[in-house]
């Protein structure tokens, strides 16, 4: 009945509105079912006589899975050759034409082929939204950009396919397919998830009990915070004042700042707070002094900042403490975070006064200060 329910309400969503209607399944890993709780949705609308249709589905030859493809109006895929073999793709322009009311499309976080029309799936979708094609997709959670270190902290892995948070944000409804650990390590065991030659790496690495412990923590929280940001933005009824400015201030290093980065995001996000990335450049890294490495590190992590929503600002100055405070007096910002320092015997002594002014000058200000490890 719960999932009837839910049905229905994404219905009534859709049809209120021009802009296709956007709803994403979490999980904490691959095996909890996503794909087949959405093959089992479309099933449902086609049987209540909505037009939907299944623009991609990958079931990795899980036979239940499979088995639920049957009778679903499938589109089929665009070929697409590259490095001398046929790969499959989604052909979004399909979509688009035949422009059904509803589109299942797995694996959001997807990396497409090269020569595709644009370079990752969850693109693809925004483009479907915006045709006016509702979507209904599924994501796992290690693959969200601003939970990336977190999870490379509990598996050892660096996810490489993420999705920014802003495409998350953008969802009208994010559910949440919880199973518990054991029962995710049984279905393992059952090869209901991998090939019975890939079970016994799996469980040794990715497949631990501390890691899907863990794993499912961050799904269950992630789904709980969106769905009370949803509640509040309707609570307040187009009100787009925010609760805080934020202010990440970066270097050109490549980890520290992504860093500083992601988790000034995720703050940003339980705040319901905009946040500002500020680089400040001295004389020492002038554009015709910096090295490439960390120019390439400072415009990966300028793109990072602006995925997940961030207002870029670069400032060209030799007095960094002078340069924060300015900026935070002309955006009223709130919260300034930084990076931990980095204390070499050089640098220690000037590092120690910097810091010690800016702390000086934000407690007058009334403005907090977040070292972020």
């Amino acid at each position: 009945m719960e999932k009837q329910d839910s049905v229905q309400r994404f219905l009534e969503l859709i049809r209120s509105s021009h802009r296709g209607k956007f709803k994403i399944y979490i999980g904490m890993s691959a095996g909890v079912g996503k794909t087949y709780r959405m093959l089992q949705e479309a099933h449902q609308l086609l049987d209540a006589g909505v037009d939907v249709c299944i623009g991609y589905v990958e079931t990795h030859g899980r036979a239940e899975t499979e088995a639920l493809i049957a009778g679903l109006p499938l589109l089929p895929r665009r070929k697409i050759f590259y490095k001398g073999k046929e790969l499959d793709e989604m052909d979004t322009q399909a979509i688009i034409n035949l422009h059904p009311e509803i589109v299942v499309v797995d694996e959001l976080a997807h990396t497409n082929v090269e020569g595709s029309g644009n370079p990752k799936r969850w693109q693809d979708v925004m483009q479907i939204l915006e045709a006016g094609i509702s979507v209904i997709s599924a994501v796992n959670i290690q693959h969200i950009e601003s939970l990336n270190e977190a999870v490379e902290q509990i598996t050892g892995v660096e996810v490489r396919e993420r999705i920014p948070d802003s495409v998350l944000a953008t969802a009208d409804e994010v559910v949440n397919i919880d199973l518990t650990a054991d029962e995710l390590i049984d279905r393992l065991k059952a090869g209901k998830v991998y090939r019975s030659d890939k079970i016994a790496a799996a469980l040794n690495n990715f497949f631990t009990q501390d890691n899907l412990l863990q794993l499912r923590e961050l799904a269950l929280k992630e789904v709980a915070m969106r769905v009370g940001k949803k509640v509040e933005n309707q609570v307040a009824e187009g009100d787009k004042a925010l609760h805080a400015r934020i202010l990440a201030v970066i270097d050109s290093s490549e980890k520290r700042a992504r860093r500083v980065i992601r988790k000034t995001a995720r703050m940003a996000t339980h705040l319901n707070a905009l946040f500002t990335v500020l680089y400040i450049q001295s004389d020492r890294e002038a554009s015709d002094r910096i090295p490439l490495a960390r120019q390439r590190y400072l415009i990966n992590n300028l793109d990072l900042a602006a995925e997940l929503g961030g207002e870029i600002r670069r400032i060209h100055s030799n007095a960094p403490v002078a340069a924060i405070i300015k900026l935070c007096e002309e955006q009223k910002i709130s919260i300034v975070c930084i990076a931990r320092p980095e204390f070499s015997l050089f640098s220690l002594l000037k590092n120690a006064i910097d810091l010690r002014r800016l702390l000086g000058k934000l407690s007058r200000m009334n403005i907090d200060l977040f070292i972020m490890s």
